[in-house]
């Protein structure tokens, strides 16, 4: 299969970049790393007037979605940028919301397409963790067939990335919904989360890619770049292989979820390409950069504490082959 963006989605993915690129997202994921959610909030607005969030919202509640291939276009540049915040989390509860309908749809879904609402979600099948559930303002908690609000943020726990903040959403919150069709939007939901995870490390990857190259071809050694060293060629190549290869799978995983959402084992797929991918770059990264990549004064030092978390976030590389091989 060819798969070619179309000029609207070019042109969006480049819209988003200019965006990101004027908002200098490395201080924003400092501020944000530093318990400073002011201007991540802010970007987190713009995004949504720019439609990233609308896009996985039913038309019937203020967005235009479901759309797979925008939000592919949009979370590889939001993985490309570092974009903090639950930005995965928000898009799978609408999802979630979206599925279930109800009150609850009513309430959340307007607020999470407009960017008014910032909302996380735990799903019992992916652990019991929120990403950054003390800024949500709603933060959705799925557990067996029943979906009710966290009664709050919980307590933190330890994370690599600290700009990805986990907590144990506080159980209690009264039932919104229950039944097998919380079972079936509970899985809908963690397939969209899985495969907007997989879009962010790719753009993840291509960031620590990029930036690799650029101080290869500056840091010189015996009076020549060190990026003419074939054993550097090399490695840059097969960092970018890796790249290239799960770039097709999460598209094709798009087009899977746009005609139906299948067994999800497309997604899981692209998954494990996208999550190994970028894992590969960070480890080349910080190998060609050498202690130097370590610093936190370096921008590279974020990306490269992403790329793990975000390797085995919404599903694991064993889980997801596992979920390929059952497909």
């Amino acid at each position: 299969m060819r798969f070619l963006l179309t000029d609207e989605q070019r042109e969006f993915a480049r819209s988003l970049d200019a965006l990101l690129t004027a908002a200098d997202t490395p201080a924003v994921v400092r501020a944000w790393a530093a318990g400073d959610h002011g201007p991540g909030l802010g970007l987190w607005r713009r995004l949504a007037e720019a439609g990233v969030f609308a896009l996985a919202v039913p038309k019937a509640y203020g967005g235009v979605g479901p759309l797979p291939v925008e939000t592919a276009v949009a979370f590889v540049e939001l993985g490309r940028h570092g974009v903090p915040g639950p930005v995965v989390e928000s898009v799978a509860a609408a999802v979630l919301l979206g599925a279930v309908g109800g009150p609850a749809a009513g309430e959340w879904l307007p607020g999470i397409a407009d960017g008014t609402a910032v909302a996380s979600l735990a799903l019992e099948a992916y652990g019991p963790y929120a990403l950054d559930a003390d800024v949500a303002e709603a933060v959705f908690v799925v557990a067996g067939d029943e979906l009710r609000p966290a009664r709050g943020p919980g307590r933190p726990a330890f994370s690599m990335d600290p700009a990805r903040r986990l907590f144990r959403p506080e159980a209690g919150g009264e039932a919104v919904a229950s039944g097998a069709r919380v079972r079936e939007a509970a899985t809908a939901a963690g397939t969209w989360a899985t495969f907007a995870t997989a879009a962010q490390a790719l753009g993840c990857g291509e960031a620590l890619l990029r930036a690799t190259v650029a101080y290869a071809e500056q840091r010189t050694q015996f009076g020549v770049p060190i990026g003419s060293f074939q054993a550097v060629k090399h490695r840059l190549a097969d960092t970018l292989l890796g790249l290239e290869f799960a770039r097709p799978l999460l598209y094709g995983a798009a087009v899977e979820l746009a005609d139906a959402p299948g067994s999800g084992a497309a997604v899981a797929a692209a998954k494990v390409a996208a999550g190994e991918a970028a894992y590969a770059a960070a480890r080349t990264a910080l190998h060609l950069h050498g202690a130097v990549g370590y610093t936190e004064e370096l921008d590279l030092a974020w990306w490269l504490r992403r790329a793990r978390p975000l390797r085995d976030a919404w599903g694991t590389p064993s889980a997801c082959r596992a979920r390929v091989l059952a497909g």
